[in-house]
């Protein structure tokens, strides 16, 4: 077997060692970047439901000041992002390279794509079930957590699911700038040195985490739908 896997993928296996690296550096950089952009998203997505005009914490200049932030955010392109934050990922990770680097922008990139996913989520609810809430006594708190993330598991997984494959393409880009993982595998070897077989096998790794990421969102989506 590891005779046919040589002479099929000769420049894969003969660096082995750093492929498993840039696998390890690419989940670590997901696992990470995504954890931080889940809990900010998913805060960042309930107060702009909540604040918007007409809600149960209805402040216009909260909501307008999130609104623009996350829009500006969305709109500048992942690549120009890399290098225009890099001064913030010095000054909180002591390095704008390597996998320490990227979380910084990564987490930039992906918290504003993943509030979107959250607020609209959270439009999907039935605004009856809020209204009922809100005549029983309930709290906002109680509102938010029993109302409107409650009822809403499934769309957030689906959510969630649809950021990190989103997450995971931009671990890819960031290899460009030397950030490490698959992308950056996959560009130093596969393109600069035109070894096609880098190249192929890493598309395959990724085309096998995506498939994983979507089999899980599923699983989650389908326990939770009512």
């Amino acid at each position: 077997m590891q005779e046919l896997l040589t002479n099929w993928f000769p420049n894969v296996m003969a660096k082995l060692p750093d492929f498993y690296a840039a696998i390890g550096d690419t989940l670590l950089m997901v696992v990470w970047s995504g954890i931080i952009s889940f809990v900010l998203g998913l805060i960042l997505g309930v107060l702009i439901t909540v604040t918007r005009p007409g809600a149960i914490l209805e402040n216009r200049v909260v909501y307008r000041a999130l609104d623009i932030l996350i829009s500006l955010f969305r709109s500048i392109p992942f690549i120009i992002l890399l290098t225009w934050v890099m001064p913030v990922s010095r000054a909180i990770m002591g390095t704008a390279i390597y996998v320490r680097g990227a979380i910084v922008p990564l987490v930039f990139g992906a918290a504003p794509f993943f509030t979107r996913q959250v607020e609209s989520a959270l439009a999907e609810l039935d605004p009856g079930l809020v209204e009922a809430a809100l005549s029983m006594g309930s709290s906002p708190m109680e509102i938010i957590f029993r109302v409107y993330l409650k009822e809403s598991v499934a769309a957030i997984a689906r959510g969630t699911t649809i950021t990190a494959i989103s997450l995971l393409n931009l671990t890819a880009m960031a290899g460009v700038v030397g950030a490490g993982g698959l992308g950056d595998f996959a560009i130093r070897y596969g393109h600069d040195r035109n070894m096609t077989d880098v190249t192929n096998v890493t598309v395959f790794v990724l085309v096998i985490l995506v498939c994983i990421m979507e089999w899980i969102g599923s699983q989650v989506v389908k326990k939770n739908t009512h």
